[in-house]
């Protein structure tokens, strides 16, 4: 199997393009030389699919390449899964995008919360994201995934829950809103996903600690759902990793 690389540009078969820098960057670490093959993708269009393509030539800082045959692929989840976590601090969040990229999620809010020990503003917000972009593109490189998962600025919970319940114009038409919660008479996620026929889901984790419970009731008047895990208080960076794979199996 050929290396993959994602190459944030348009790419048609029978045609010759210098890669971007990030993805030549990529190939020349790997010290790939004229003729050798490689795998393209760039998530575009309606059809998941990648391409064929051969290294022509190696600069010092550039590489071209010709793209060949275009395949159609079918790896993403069956269901569209957006995560809503409280970022956890320290290099948790890095592995918690790596890991969420691999079990499916189509895209990762980043939010901050009465309680998150990880605060993120302005130029720093801004490199981290960049940060965890690169590690989705990575981790998508190396799981077979033709679709990089949206990673959104950093926002607070109630900036995104005020945009979020605007832009839907109403809490339940953008598929069910789960709300991890430890409050009693949570429902098992596994048993409101066998109840539902929706193939998009919306799931809210806190950062350690969990969110505040006036954090809960804004949720909850925007439409979220109380649902536990079971008996156990998983970490901040395990939580919705559980969930998303709860989601994919029902």
């Amino acid at each position: 199997m050929s290396a993959r690389f994602y190459a944030d540009v348009a790419l048609a078969a029978g045609t010759s393009i210098s890669l971007p820098e990030q993805t030549a960057r990529h190939v020349q670490v790997l010290r790939l030389q004229p003729g050798e093959r490689i795998t393209l993708f760039n998530g575009r269009g309606d059809t998941e699919g990648e391409f064929d393509a051969t290294v022509e030539r190696m600069g010092r800082s550039d590489v071209d390449v010709t793209i060949g045959a275009w395949t159609a692929t079918a790896r993403e989840a069956a269901r569209t899964i957006h995560l809503v976590v409280g970022m956890p601090a320290n290099d948790r969040m890095d592995w918690l995008i790596e890991k969420a990229t691999e079990l499916g999620a189509a895209s990762i809010q980043p939010v901050m919360s009465e309680r998150s020990v990880l605060r993120l503003k302005a130029e720093r917000a801004d490199k981290k994201v960049a940060h965890w972009r690169g590690i989705a593109i990575a981790s998508s490189e190396q799981c077979g995934r033709n679709r990089v998962p949206l990673i959104h600025d950093v926002a607070t919970l109630g900036e995104w829950l005020k945009k979020s319940t605007a832009e839907t114009g109403a809490a339940a038409s953008n598929g069910m809103r789960l709300l991890l919660s430890l409050q009693d008479g949570s429902r098992p996620l596994a048993e409101a996903v066998a109840s539902t026929a929706l193939a998009s889901f919306t799931f809210l984790n806190g950062p350690e600690g969990g969110l505040s419970p006036a954090e809960e009731a804004a949720a909850l008047a925007c439409g979220f759902s109380p649902v536990t895990l079971g008996p156990r208080v998983l970490r901040a960076e395990t939580a919705p990793l559980a969930a998303l794979a709860t989601l994919l199996c029902y």
